[in-house]
């Protein structure tokens, strides 16, 4: 298959000194976010807004779609689902969908209610609307639906290798590090789009089984 930069290039490509494989070959290597490709790019950002038409039109005939949360303030590109879509049946997937372990949905779910509690409560930085999470808040959330250990160093690498996980798929970022305090973690909002209020209200009642099941064996 040819690469993106191969591909002919559509009517409309170039506006204002932007061309598509400038936007469309990062989108296939992951997300474009508004705060990092303002400050990146100097503008990839509206780039996007202004083409994303033909970014649209771009990537559907690689059987992707657009997906693109102006006021969250990130975009990225998602398999379109193939059912009702002949040709999208046989075609091969070139965004990959990866099974998650308990703990990892867990820690994504737990995340996703906090963000639903900070932007209830209006909770903003000065930045804007980021919500940073320490390691330690991270533990304190997950440490309560994990089975008791009385090795506490071996459960805090479970918890480390989980958050490594979030963070390799792109849920959280490692916040750089200040001297004297320890890691902090911002909570991308990415993650609503990828756990919405259907998914965590079923998650919800997933938890409330589980910690059932954990009261229950410690009471036998």
């Amino acid at each position: 298959m040819n690469s993106i930069d191969e591909m002919d290039r559509p009517d409309g490509a170039v506006a204002g000194g932007a061309d598509l494989s400038s936007l469309v070959v990062p989108l296939l290597k992951g997300v474009i976010y508004r705060d990092e490709a303002s400050t990146r790019d100097g503008g990839q950002w509206n780039d996007l807004l202004d083409l994303q038409a033909q970014v649209r039109d771009y990537v559907s005939v690689l059987g992707l779609d657009l997906v693109l949360d102006e006021a969250e303030g990130y975009a990225f590109l998602r398999s379109r689902d193939p059912e009702g879509d002949e040709a999208g049946a046989s075609a091969p997937r070139l965004v990959t969908r990866r099974q998650l372990t308990f703990p990892v949905s867990l820690l994504l779910a737990l995340l996703r209610k906090k963000l639903a509690e900070f932007d209830a409560g209006g909770g903003q930085d000065g930045e804007g609307v980021r919500l940073v999470l320490s390691r330690e808040d991270i533990v304190e959330l997950m440490r309560v639906f994990l089975p008791a250990t009385a090795n506490e160093v071996r459960l805090m690498d479970r918890i480390d290798a989980h958050i490594a996980k979030v963070v390799d798929l792109g849920f959280l970022r490692k916040m750089k590090s200040v001297a004297g305090q320890g890691q902090t973690f911002e909570v991308r909002r990415i993650l609503k789009a990828f756990v919405d209020a259907q998914w965590l209200a079923e998650f919800d009642q997933r938890l409330a089984d589980y910690r059932a099941q954990l009261e229950a064996a410690d009471d036998e």
